[in-house]
């Protein structure tokens, strides 16, 4: 990447671009229904990245930006992985990335370089010849610029949730992966969760039925963490003053998605978004003492958002998002066919002619449909850690496919269309509840693939 065509961020230019869309629509980019219909057509000299394979490498060789609470997380389980060299760590905290370079040393493994410089440094570790993989676990509004250095140089981006924070992102990342032929995937863990591949399993082998129907969420009682002074809650507190909606959606939409075979044979169509009144943060916040300065705090997001999406097979899915109340953690994960229902949290089966009772009892489910991956894994996973093990399923599978020289999982267009829910439901909700149609990404080739299918061990 030559430096005029390397990306240049500013903290003050994408806080105004966040500060812009709390304001208004400019965060969304939220067209009409019908100004999203007919997607933009592919310019010349880019080419779909559906199946998108490079060859298989002998190793995989892997920069990491952000090594704050979840990108060291991440740096444990790639640690556990064969074949995985750490070649670069990078964050704006010199202390985060010595404490990064020092977990790689007690691993055995070759001292990896830093990047602390300034906040454009990850561009420096994304402009370098031995990283063919950059992980990116930073506050929200970096994922999208981050990931792009990363494609334009040649590497490939491995993205937290959500991959972006508005439309023009999303297609920014579609865009780019075309364009560079490079692997763009979000890292949404909660795709590669015992229960939810178990389920994948028994949907991909006909046991629910025709889908009709799902519920997906994230439910996470956080009134107290987001009001503390550490760095990650004061950043997510800041989205709350400036956006109102859904605006954490892919951890229980994209198992979801993965179930329903959004993207081979059907794909998110229209949007309806309605948000409760805010009130559980403030109250909180008027107990803290009369000078602190988060007492003039403002919160625009309601506590709890419900979304609602049609597809194009006619399929409906409830979104929801709640971390402000006193409620269970949930992500939801119910999804309902013709011969039956799962509903998680506890985990529960209901299928036809089996009495009018759950089935709570899910170890003979587990013993004929349980994933493959888990199967051979469960023990190491468990052991490596990260969301029960899920992270580490995660990791394990991205590199395995590198090696192989296989397809993803999940591809840009996955991660375009279920990040899209943030900036759809905010513009949704500012149009009173307005239905918005969910751009095509994929240009219609949705229609002509085939569902994830299970992949072996």
């Amino acid at each position: 990447m030559t430096p005029s065509d390397a990306p240049q961020f500013s903290r003050r230019r994408l806080m105004t671009m966040t500060a812009l869309g709390g304001a208004g629509l400019a965060l969304p980019g939220a067209p009409a229904p019908a100004a999203a219909a007919e997607p933009p057509a592919r310019q010349p000299g880019r080419k779909s990245v559906f199946g998108l394979k490079h060859p298989p490498m002998g190793k995989v060789r892997i920069g990491i930006i952000g090594v704050g609470g979840r990108g060291s997380s991440l740096l444990g389980n790639l640690l556990d992985i064969e074949k995985v060299e750490i070649k670069a760590v990078c964050d704006i905290v010199p202390q985060r990335v010595e404490a990064a370079r020092d977990q790689v040393r007690k691993k055995g493994r070759p001292d990896p370089a830093g990047f602390a410089k300034n906040e454009t440094d990850f561009e420096n570790l994304c402009r370098r010849d031995d990283v063919d993989v950059v992980y990116i676990a930073t506050p929200w509004e970096w994922h999208t610029p981050m990931a792009l250095a990363a494609m334009k140089s040649g590497r490939h981006a491995a993205i937290e949730v959500p991959a972006a924070i508005t439309l023009e992102e999303c297609w920014q990342l579609v865009d780019t992966a075309e364009e560079t032929q490079r692997h763009c995937l979000m890292l949404e863990n909660c795709c590669y969760g015992e229960i939810e591949m178990l389920v994948l399993s028994m949907v991909r082998q006909g046991v629910l039925g025709e889908l009709t129907h799902g519920e997906a969420g994230y439910l996470h009682a956080l009134p107290d963490y987001l009001l503390s002074q550490a760095a990650p809650a004061v950043w997510r507190r800041r989205h709350l003053t400036r956006a109102n909606g859904n605006l954490y959606p892919t951890h229980g939409l994209g198992p979801i998605a993965q179930y329903m075979g959004i993207h081979g044979g059907d794909r998110f169509e229209r949007l309806v978004s309605m948000s409760s009144l805010e009130h559980s943060l403030s109250l909180l916040r008027d107990k803290l003492p009369a000078d602190d300065p988060r007492r003039r705090e403002k919160y625009v997001c309601g506590d709890i958002n419900t979304s609602l999406i049609r597809t194009a097979l006619g399929r409906t899915i409830l979104v929801q998002f709640n971390i402000t109340t006193p409620r269970p953690y949930s992500r939801i994960n119910m999804i309902c066919g013709t011969e039956g229902t799962f509903c998680d949290y506890p985990p529960r089966l209901h299928l036809r002619g089996k009495g009018e009772a759950w089935e709570t009892d899910l170890a003979p489910y587990f013993q004929q449909y349980g994933h493959p991956l888990w199967k051979k894994m469960k023990e190491t996973a468990l052991k490596s850690g990260g969301h029960g093990g899920m992270d580490y399923v995660m990791n394990w599978r991205l590199i395995q496919c590198l090696l192989e020289g296989a397809a993803l999982d999940m591809t840009a267009y996955d991660a375009a269309a279920w990040s899209a829910v943030f900036p759809l439901s905010v513009a949704s909700v500012a149009q009173g509840s307005a239905p918005l149609a969910f751009p095509d990404f994929t240009r219609g080739e949705w229609k002509s693939r085939k569902p994830i299918g299970l992949v072996g061990a």
